[in-house]
């Protein structure tokens, strides 16, 4: 496992591409939502921002929806973090991902964790690093779910909720679920999502510039 360190080393120059002068994080929950099967081509639309690295924080039920083998970056899930751990001078890895991010993005966001997330459950790798995160950085979430699950009234709430707290909701769209079903729930499309990602760090100067 690559470690997490907060000095990366720098790139070597490529033909007259600019060479980025520092690395930013941008570390990617996915969770249970059928829209993880978009997680290999979100994660390799986010690399092609100059000077972003990523690394990704799986549920176990998101697992089900994507092939690991297909993400080209770190992927780290629930055996990580107890495997890490042994005594007290061990690393906490939800909070060594905490301290190396720069922006969070969960994309795609369920019903489930959206749920534990408003309510301050954090049960798994992926929700602890998000109890534990530092407010001061962006923190973006794409809700995915059916529906008939999205028109629920308490999803409103929940949402809402994760706003209050100064996280930013790219809004889910209109259109047919891979249930049959048609209507709002599907996560945002990627192009939006990486867009969205690349104007909250040129707002926060944290992208290079070309």
């Amino acid at each position: 496992m690559e470690p997490l360190t907060l000095s990366e080393p720098q790139p070597s120059p490529q033909n007259s591409l600019p060479t980025p002068q520092k690395y930013h994080h941008v570390l990617v929950g996915v969770t249970g939502s059928v829209a993880a099967l978009k997680l290999p081509i979100l994660v390799s639309e986010l690399l092609e921002i100059p000077g972003l690295k990523v690394r990704v924080v799986t549920t176990e039920r998101a697992k089900h929806f994507y092939n690991p083998q297909e993400i080209p970056v770190t992927l780290y899930s629930d055996t990580e973090e107890w495997q890490l751990w042994k005594g007290r001078t061990d690393p906490v890895l939800h909070i060594d991902l905490r301290r190396w991010a720069d922006l969070m993005l969960v994309a795609p966001l369920d019903a489930n964790t959206l749920a534990k997330i408003a309510n301050g459950i954090c049960d798994n790798l992926l929700t602890c690093v998000i109890r534990a995160w530092d407010m001061t950085k962006p923190l973006l979430f794409c809700p995915a779910m059916n529906t008939a699950m999205w028109e629920h009234p308490i999803t409103t709430q929940q949402v809402e909720q994760l706003k209050d707290f100064g996280y930013t909701e790219i809004p889910c769209v209109v259109k047919k679920l891979v249930c049959g079903d048609e209507g709002r729930g599907a996560m945002a499309e990627v192009w939006t999502i990486v867009e969205k990602v690349k104007a909250i760090l040129s707002e926060r100067d944290l992208l290079t510039q070309s």
